[in-house]
Order: C-alpha cells, then structure tokens, then sequence
C-alpha cells in the first residue's frame, strides 16, 4: 500500500515559481550582507581598541601593561556582541547556500530544477519552523577560530614582550613575576589567571570545531544538522 510520501506529486517549477525563488534568493543574499556588515563593524571595534592600548602600553617605556589586561575583557564583550549577531547571518548564509548548491548548481549543469534529495522540502520547513542553525557556543567558536582568536593571540604576544623587555630585559623567572603583578595580586597569580584565559578561549575554538563533512540526509523532521548538511554538501567532483 502507498504512502502519503510515495503518493506525495513531484513539484513542478515553472518560470513563475522559478523567477519567485530567484527573488527569494536575492532577499535572502541582502540579509546576509547586511548581517555581515554587522560582522565587520564589530571586529573593527575590537580591532581598534586593542590597537590603542598596545600603543599606551608601548608609548613609554615604563608604562603599565595594563591596558593590554584591561581591553582583553572588552574585546571579550565584543566577541559575545558578534557571536549573537552570526547567529543571524548564519541563518540567511545556510539559506544561500542550499539555494546555490541545490537549486542554481544544477540549473548551471544543464540537469534542470532537481528535487531528489528534498532540498526544497528542507528550506521550506527551515522557513515554517525558523530556528537558529548554531548554538551560541558554536558561533564563539567560528568567530574565534576566524577573528578573535588572533586578536587574543596578538594581545597575549605583546604582553608577554611588555614584561620580558621593558624597562629592561628580564634575566630571571623573578622578574618576570614581579613584572606581572598587578597591585596586591602577586605576579604568580596573575600569570596563572592569564594562562587559564587564553587556554580558555582556545579549548572552545578546538572543542567547537565542526566537521565540514556532509551529514546523512534523512527523511524526517528538519533539524539543524539537516539543513546543514544541504548547505555543506560537497559537489558532484567531489570539491567544496
């Protein structure tokens, strides 16, 4: 006996439906650039700030490696701002990216509008039951393995040669702890704090890290993982 999916008609794109999609496809693209920007401008900012406090770190040779410790938490506060934000554009991104994989690859290949593996179906419960396709853990991972994460780096290197060179070279493990302290806060503790800060944020970069494999494809209830996998799906020559 037939199912209600075997008995299920086959779509039927004609120009009407197909000039629509190209208009979703066009709406969709706008509203991940316009996220992207929002992407950017926050990077700028963290950029910027840290650039200033190397600067009054580095302006004089006995100034305090202070502010490098101070915009740390600010750039920390960024990274949260953004990855809030990439949860958006990651939805309007993976919707861009299953209509050009699915729908525009093989219109270009000559095969025609092709449904056989429910791309369609995917989008269009993705747009009924609209979800965020990462959790905000992931997206501080993505922007940290991208951005951040060098930024950190950036800062951490330059601290490092702030109480190792100036005002003198250290020429001992002594001086630098000394050179670390921060008011009562001994130079072992701060060293300490700063070592689980950044094995912090780069156990969340690698912990984070997703498979740019394809998922299995199942026939069932849309899930976050599924319309993923139409957007990563690698092409028919086996490239991504």
């Amino acid at each position: 006996m037939e199912t209600q999916q075997d008995t299920k008609e086959k779509p039927i794109f004609g120009a009407a439906e197909i000039g629509a999609l190209a208009h979703l496809y066009r709406g969709e693209m706008y509203q991940s650039k316009i996220w992207r920007g929002r992407l950017d401008t926050t990077t700028n900012w963290a950029v910027v700030i840290t650039g200033i406090a190397l600067s009054a770190t580095f302006t004089d040779i006995n100034a305090s490696p202070m502010p490098i410790l101070l915009v740390s938490w600010v750039v920390v506060a960024f990274l949260l701002f953004e990855a809030r934000r990439y949860l958006f554009y990651d939805v309007f991104r993976v919707r861009v990216r299953v209509m050009e994989i699915n729908f525009y690859g093989p219109l270009l290949r000559g095969e025609g509008v092709r449904v056989d593996n429910g791309w369609n179906d995917v989008l269009a419960e993705d747009y009924t039951d609209l979800r965020f396709h990462i959790s905000l853990l992931e997206a501080v991972g993505r922007r940290l393995r991208r951005t951040y994460g060098w930024i950190f780096a950036a800062q951490l290197g330059c601290y490092l040669a702030k109480i190792l060179v100036h005002p003198v070279a250290a020429t001992s493990l002594a001086d630098l702890t000394e050179r670390a302290a921060i008011g009562p806060i001994s130079g072992e503790l701060a060293l300490a704090f700063g070592f689980l800060f950044h094995a912090t944020w780069a156990t969340i970069a690698v912990a984070t890290l997703r498979s740019q494999k394809a998922v299995g494809l199942p026939h069932k209830r849309v899930g976050p993982d599924v319309i993923l996998a139409f957007a990563e799906a690698p092409r028919p020559n086996g490239r991504r």
